[in-house]
C-alpha cells in the first residue's frame, strides 16, 4: 500500500576516519610485537628473567604514578590555599608540567611488555616530556583554530541537525493528564 510519499533516500555512508581504521590494526601489531619480544627474551635467557623484568616494570610504574599523583595533589592544594587567601596563584613554573606524562609513563611501565616499558621510560625523561607536551599543545591549538566558533550547546545542536536525512522537527511535548489544570494554547516555537 503506497500513500504517494517518496521513500526517503539515505545518503552514502560517511567515510571512516583514519584513526578508526588504523587504531585497531596498530593495537594488534603492538600486541604481536610485545609477545614476540617477550618470547625472544625468554628464549635468550629464561622465563624467570622475563618474569622479573615484568614485575620490576610493574613496581617501577606504580612508584612513578604514586609520586606524580602526590606531586599533582600537592600543587592543587597549594593553588587552592593561595586562592582562598586571596592571592592569585603564581604562573606555572617551567618544571611544573609533565605530571600527566609521568603518569602515562608509569602506566606504560605497568603494562606487560618491553616496547611499552621502553616508551614509558622515555616519557620519564624531561627533554622527551617537553617535546611531547609542546607537540601536543601545538596540535591542540591547531585543532581549536580549525574548529567552528560557537558554544558547546551549538555543537550539540549541529550534531543533532546533521542526521542522515538532515531533517529536524522542532516540537514540544504536552501531556494531558486527567484532572490536571487546563493548559492554554502555547505560542509556536520559532527557529
Amino acid at each position: 500500500m503506497t500513500t504517494g510519499a517518496q521513500t526517503p533516500r539515505y545518503p552514502a555512508r560517511p567515510r571512516r576516519s583514519r584513526l578508526r581504521t588504523f587504531l585497531p590494526l596498530g593495537i594488534a601489531a603492538w600486541l604481536v610485537l610485545e609477545i614476540w619480544l617477550l618470547t625472544l627474551v625468554a628464549g635468550a635467557s629464561s622465563g624467570l628473567v622475563v618474569l622479573l623484568v615484568l614485575v620490576a616494570g610493574f613496581i617501577l610504574g606504580s612508584v612513578v604514578i604514586k609520586r606524580a599523583g602526590r606531586r599533582a595533589f600537592r600543587k592543587l592544594s597549594e593553588a587552592l590555599q593561595q586562592q582562598q587567601s586571596g592571592v592569585m596563584p603564581a604562573a606555572a613554573r617551567p618544571n611544573s608540567e609533565g605530571n600527566g606524562l609521568m603518569m602515562l609513563g608509569g602506566l606504560l611501565l605497568m603494562i606487560p611488555g618491553l616496547v611499552s616499558d621502553a616508551v614509558g621510560l622515555l616519557l620519564l625523561l624531561p627533554p622527551v616530556q617537553k617535546a611531547v607536551s609542546r607537540s601536543a599543545e601545538r596540535t591542540f591549538e591547531r585543532k581549536l583554530r580549525e574548529a567552528d566558533p560557537g558554544t558547546l550547546g551549538s555543537a550539540f545542536q549541529q550534531a543533532r541537525m546533521h542526521q542522515p536525512d538532515g531533517k529536524v522537527v522542532q516540537g514540544e511535548v504536552i501531556r494531558d493528564e486527567p484532572g490536571g489544570p487546563s493548559q492554554e494554547p502555547r505560542p509556536p516555537l520559532t527557529h
